[in-house]
């Protein structure tokens, strides 16, 4: 099976049946395509995954096809984010057949789209999906009738549950055998709303139900009213979660594996093969490769963003995300951005790579620029979270919290001032609102475990390198060179001692390589807050920076990476300077 995220040119399909998988937001396009073509993609009960598109290839009767999976779009005539232009210019490409998936619990918001999609003439078939949400709540469709109005196969599907996806497929490559229909002329937009009224009220049957608790939940969570109590409970219950099952994980298994066993094990065999010297201190000794190296990213680092993926996870499929957004689009419009934002900030609380790539869902130029600048500056990533609670959890909580609360003080205070100075607009919210549904446990797992295994390969090689080259500057001497160049810096506005310079040297690698040296220095709680604030504000990881390269332009990206190192340094020493002040005049 084949994957790719890049456009594909029409010559590249000629030899091969392409199919479009298009509809509208959180209809479940996602889970179909995952197996329809069994390939491993993230599915999210919110707007905006399906960014970048992905393309999959679906064996038949011993052919192939490829299936593309369209970003969601609401409409062909009303584009409103570069998600919904990028799915209009596929269609425009062409293809053999369109699958269109309706939701069959919002009948008729759903066939504005598909009326226009069928227009263009290409053979198309129906899956109409969530029929199981849509008979909880008493809505039940004449299948044989929608059918007929539509002129166009329509299959019942229940995705999750793997129904109905054998007959939609006999059917999408039925219709890619047959030849492409003449564009009919487009119907204006109230004619389209006019039969789609029509349709659904004669292929479906309402009745009274009594409201799930699925759907009471769902109703009372967009309510200031219990929804603010609900989201305060969601997010305590998710600090709770990363933060205390991090630390169950790391004392009770991961910590004494590695103490008890990995350690001594490694340190007898270097010990046994290495003579003293530069070489087994850099393998063994205090940033020893292999020490460090399996310590610092899998039994400090990794429990915390596993478990933050499990939260992340759990609030996305089942619906929760933008709720969160509906209750915080006040507090968020003061500074400057919409509360569909909410999404693209939480991403970023897992890693700023995604969370900027999420931002394309975003209407305007300078929305999507601030929120891209805010997560890049002061939203801690999974890694972070997991350096500064090992750095700061036993220590002292209150400093924990309150480096949290200083960033959320500076995402306030930041946007706010981007949002006078940046031109451009800032459009209402518009953001779909999914139906609250019980996670499935499989694909609930399967992202789990693809989130991880990301984190795995992504940011844990960089660490590694950085942990070796951290090992070299140290036992070397190198260290000892640079430390004095930047001693008034680090020694005298900082407060740290000159030590600490190897974590802004690793810092621009990964961000939490920056507070992971301070763990092995014997450091005040001042000095410890200090340390996490500079890690906080410091210049992006790499991977960061490059991906602002991409999706703006270098400019963006070297302005981004000075202002955060100037912001790093700027606020951490003043802390250390009115800290230092405080405490001798109490002390």
């Amino acid at each position: 099976m084949d994957c790719h995220n890049t456009p594909q040119s029409p010559t590249e399909h000629n030899h091969q049946t392409r199919l479009l998988l298009m509809g509208n937001p959180n209809v479940g396009k996602s889970v179909i395509f995952s197996k329809l073509t069994g390939m491993d993609v993230l599915t999210a009960n919110y707007t905006g995954t399906t960014v970048s598109y992905t393309r999959g290839t679906v064996k038949y009767m011993g052919k192939k096809a490829t299936l593309i999976d369209v970003p969601g779009i609401y409409s062909l005539d009303e584009v409103t984010s570069p998600a919904e232009d990028v799915a209009a210019q596929m269609l425009e490409e062409g293809a053999d057949a369109v699958i269109c998936v309706l939701d069959a619990s919002n009948l008729e918001r759903n066939l504005d789209l598909a009326f226009q999609v069928a227009a263009r003439g290409i053979p198309i078939v129906y899956a109409l999906n969530l029929g199981d949400v849509a008979r909880e709540r008493g809505i039940e469709i004449d299948v044989q009738a929608l059918e007929s109005a539509l002129g166009a196969p329509v299959i019942a599907t229940v995705a999750t549950r793997n129904l109905g996806l054998r007959d939609l497929l006999d059917n999408a490559w039925l219709a890619a055998q047959k030849p492409a229909k003449q564009s009919t002329p487009a119907l204006s937009k109230e004619e389209r709303w006019q039969r789609a009224e029509s349709i659904a009220t004669h292929t479906q049957n309402e009745t009274n139900h009594t409201p799930g608790f699925w759907e009471r939940l769902g109703n009372a969570s967009l309510r200031p009213f219990p929804g603010l109590p609900i989201a305060a409970m969601v997010l305590l219950a998710t600090m709770g979660l990363v933060v205390g099952g991090g630390k169950a994980l790391r004392a009770l298994v991961l910590l004494p594996l590695l103490d008890n066993y990995y350690v001594p094990f490694i340190s007898r065999i270097i010990g046994d093969g290495l003579s003293e010297g530069i070489w087994q201190d850099i393998l063994i000794g205090e940033y020893g490769v292999l020490i460090k190296g399996i310590e610092w990213p899998f039994a400090l680092i990794l429990p915390y963003v596993f478990l933050f993926y499990v939260a992340l996870s759990l609030m996305e499929d089942s619906g929760y995300m933008p709720r969160l957004g509906v209750l915080m689009d006040a507090s968020l419009r003061r500074v400057g951005i919409q509360g569909a934002n909410i999404v693209p900030f939480i991403m970023g609380y897992g890693c700023a790579v995604p969370a900027i790539l999420g931002t394309r869902a975003a209407t305007s130029y300078k929305e999507r620029l601030m929120v891209t600048f805010l997560v890049a500056l002061a939203v801690p990533c999974a890694a972070q979270t997991g350096a500064f609670i090992a750095l700061l959890g036993d220590r002292s909580l209150a400093a924990l919290i309150a480096v949290y609360m200083f960033s959320v003080l500076i995402i306030i205070a930041v946007g706010s001032l981007l949002n006078r100075w940046l031109p451009g607009r800032i459009d209402p919210m518009l953001l779909e609102i999914p139906n609250l549904l019980k996670p499935n446990p499989q694909a609930l797992g399967k992202k789990i475990w693809l989130r991880t295994k990301h984190f795995m390969l992504e940011a844990e090689i960089p660490m590694l390198l950085g942990i070796a080259f951290a090992a070299l500057v140290a036992e070397t001497g190198i260290l000892n060179h640079v430390a004095p160049v930047v001693e008034p810096l680090v020694v005298n506005w900082l407060g740290l001692p000159a030590e600490a310079t190897l974590g802004l040297l690793l810092g621009v690698v990964r961000r939490e390589l920056g507070v992971l040296p301070l763990l092995e220095l014997d450091l005040t709680t001042l000095q410890l807050f200090t340390g996490a604030v500079v890690a906080l504000l410091y210049v992006p990881c790499l991977s960061v920076f490059a991906v602002i390269i991409r999706e703006f332009n270098l400019k963006v990206a070297l302005l981004t990476g000075l202002f955060t190192i100037a912001s790093a340094f700027t606020i951490a020493g003043l802390i250390n300077q009115l800290g230092t002040l405080l405490i001798g005049i109490f002390s």
